[in-house]
């Protein structure tokens, strides 16, 4: 029997991280790129661990690509039928989710949309002619519920609400591209839910805590939703449950 192949883009994350412990746990064979290197207690033979260096900084873009086609060599070596990129920025010291318009920043926007929609735009780039060959491939980028334009009724959070909005829309149109040529295969954005990591930290106050899930619920239950999509999911927005939710 065929053992399935995983690769996880963003492993370094840690929704990235939940995935690659439980993928190992299951036995898979995982593939992990990261902007850091293999933590020594993931460190076994079924790992293959890749540090790159990525960047959408103008004169970051050679090397970005350099990088990139290394991942993409490997793909195509060890042939993953799931792959989860896992990159995503809301905040950082300098900056948080925008409350209103007039704190609105073009150097948060340009943060926001280089990680949450430049970096999977171009490892969907690099990946996609392997994707047009490979059966039954699935790919699931992390965006989040709050990119959806019909669920919005709060407001605020403008880079971030933008950026994976425009996530969304990477994902249909390469979606209907990659159909052109792959019938069996789907790409789709995933919602995970709310989870304990780096990202959610400074806003957990106000979650109960059956809302808050572990890295390793969280990678348990996105499992799952990549373990039941089909062809016919290709393009869509799905919750961490499986649940196809608006644009």
């Amino acid at each position: 029997m065929t053992v399935e192949q995983i690769l996880i883009i963003g492993a370094g994350s840690g929704i990235g991280r939940g995935m690659v412990e439980y993928y190992l746990q299951q036995g898979a064979p995982v593939q992990a790129i990261s902007r850091g290197p293999c933590p020594d207690d993931l460190k076994q033979a079924a790992l293959s661990w890749l540090q790159v260096t990525t960047s959408v900084a103008v004169d970051q873009e050679e090397a970005t690509e350099q990088a990139i086609n290394r991942v993409v060599a490997q793909a195509t070596v060890a042939q993953p039928t799931t792959i989860f990129i896992c990159q995503g920025w809301l905040h950082d010291s300098q900056h948080g989710p925008e409350k209103t318009l007039r704190q609105l920043s073009a150097a948060q926007m340009r943060q926001s949309f280089a990680i949450n929609v430049q970096l999977p735009a171009m490892y969907l780039k690099g990946l996609f002619t392997y994707l047009t060959k490979q059966p039954q491939a699935k790919v699931l980028v992390l965006s989040a519920k709050v990119g959806s334009i019909t669920e919005n009724q709060l407001g605020g959070w403008y880079s971030y609400r933008m950026s994976k909005a425009a996530l969304n829309m990477l994902i249909k149109t390469s979606s209907i591209e990659l159909n052109r040529y792959n019938k069996t295969a789907a790409v789709v954005s995933l919602h995970p839910g709310t989870t304990d990591t780096a990202l959610s930290a400074p806003f957990q106050t106000n979650i109960p805590a059956s809302q808050l899930q572990t890295t390793a619920a969280t990678a348990l239950r996105l499992a799952a939703v990549a373990a039941s999509l089909r062809a016919e999911h290709s393009g869509c927005l799905l919750n961490w449950d499986g649940e196809v939710l608006p644009f």
